[in-house]
């Protein structure tokens, strides 16, 4: 088990009712979803907290960063994120400042500034009256809040608001690149097949216009490159700040420009999100677009559901956040040096990923006359068998001259290594 990553600790007062809900809503996207249970154990963990040792009157029990000594020596993570769901109950408790609660949430505030770099508050409003002229406002009004906006009024619920708005800090917080905001780069054809008309297009528009909607930069396609740039520079540039929205309509595989920033995000590991609008169909495809998750995108009443939109933008930005843990336990592996995992990648590889890394890996390394297995580790889920022996018998057949062991962190728990 490698050091843990990152911990996001909910805090709430237990009578403001709504709270816990929306606790509960946190601890499930995180803890319960298909995504970050992909990252090696520890990769993120939530923990709630609204009451005390002692029961309801006190301050909750504390939130366990460096500055804050952590129960039996246990190690705190590398970051930590504090998510206070302030309604009413809360800011009453904290007006008064020498009650436990006002000491508790002046903590959480000198926490961050004490160490801005590794530790994030994440504060969502509950109650608009709990941060109008309250103490609760001035000690954490000035932190960006996150679901502020009018999620109803542009289609979206405000959980799927919520989660986004918070995964997307978190990835901003946690990345080991340089980043102000996720940009979202939207990959599309601009041809129509037969019978697409002017679909294509207005799925295109719908797409710009959710984004605008989110705190995700504005959206960066081959429209905002300027005259004589170097497209691939440009993507290895973003690479790591940046995540890939394909629209999948029926001629985008068969566009040689579609398929080159495809392959670009993914010899680079930038997560990419396929948003099938398949319309008419498909005369072959291309092996270049599968292997990534998938969204449906489809039309009712003869609009395009915007609700698919925001729901690729999530997985998108969950996608993003996950490949920054990995990241980090990849950093942090030497801490366990019986890993001898000679490729973190960050997704599940393909032929075209593996060959771009055994070309890497030989350049690096040279013809060495190793005959020790090459590990490779990547997120659940697991290859399936006829998937793995296909990049096994693959690999044989290059100049790596070694065998390969393709596998996740829980089937590498399995063997105990």
């Amino acid at each position: 088990m490698l050091p843990p990553i990152l911990e996001i600790f909910v805090l709430w007062h237990p009578d403001d009712q709504r709270g816990a809900g929306f606790a509960e809503t946190i601890f499930n996207h995180f803890m319960k979803g298909p995504t970050f249970s992909g990252v090696i154990g520890g990769g993120v963990q939530v923990s709630l907290r609204s009451t005390g040792w002692e029961g309801s009157g006190t301050a909750p029990r504390p939130v366990y960063a460096e500055g804050w000594a952590a129960p039996n020596g246990i190690r705190p993570a590398s970051f930590v994120a504090v998510v206070p769901l302030l309604g009413t109950e809360m800011a009453a408790c904290v007006e008064d400042k020498n009650t436990q609660w006002h000491a508790y949430v002046n903590a959480i505030r000198d926490l961050h500034q004490a160490s801005p770099e590794r530790v994030g508050v994440f504060p969502y409003a509950l109650d608009a009256g709990a941060t109008h002229g309250t103490e609760l406002q001035d000690i954490l009004g000035n932190f960006q809040f996150v679901a502020a906006g009018n999620p109803d009024r542009n289609g979206e619920d405000v959980e799927s608001m919520l989660c986004r708005d918070l995964t997307q800090g978190l990835a901003q917080l946690v990345s080991p690149d340089e980043m102000d905001r996720l940009t979202a780069f939207i990959s599309h054809t601009k041809r129509h097949s037969q019978g697409e008309g002017e679909d294509v297009d207005t799925l295109v528009d719908l797409v710009r216009e959710v984004i605008r909607n989110t705190r995700l930069n504005e959206f960066f396609d081959a429209n905002d490159l300027q005259p004589g740039t170097d497209w691939d520079q440009e993507l290895r540039d973003k690479s790591g700040t940046s995540a890939m929205l394909a629209l999948r309509t029926d001629l985008y595989s068969s566009r040689e420009w579609c398929q080159r920033e495809v392959v670009i995000a993914k010899t680079h590991g930038m997560p990419v999100i396929m948003m099938d609008a398949i319309g008419v169909g498909e005369e072959r495809g291309s092996f270049l677009m599968d292997h990534v998750p998938r969204i449906a995108v489809r039309k009712a009443d003869g609009r395009w559901q915007r609700q698919d939109v925001y729901r690729a933008l999530n997985l998108l930005v969950d996608e993003c956040l996950k490949r920054a843990l990995w990241m980090h336990q990849k950093d942090l592996a030497h801490e366990r040096p019986e890993l001898d995992v000679a490729w973190w990648a960050p997704h599940a590889p393909e032929p075209l990923t593996l060959s771009r890394w055994i070309d890497a890996y030989l350049a690096q390394n040279g013809d060495d006359d190793s005959d020790n297995t090459v590990r490779i580790l990547h997120p659940d889920p697991p290859l399936g068998p006829e998937e793995r022996d296909v990049l096994l018998n693959y690999a044989r057949t290059t100049r790596l001259g070694r065998e390969i062991d393709i596998m996740t962190p829980r089937q590498l728990a399995t063997r105990g290594g």
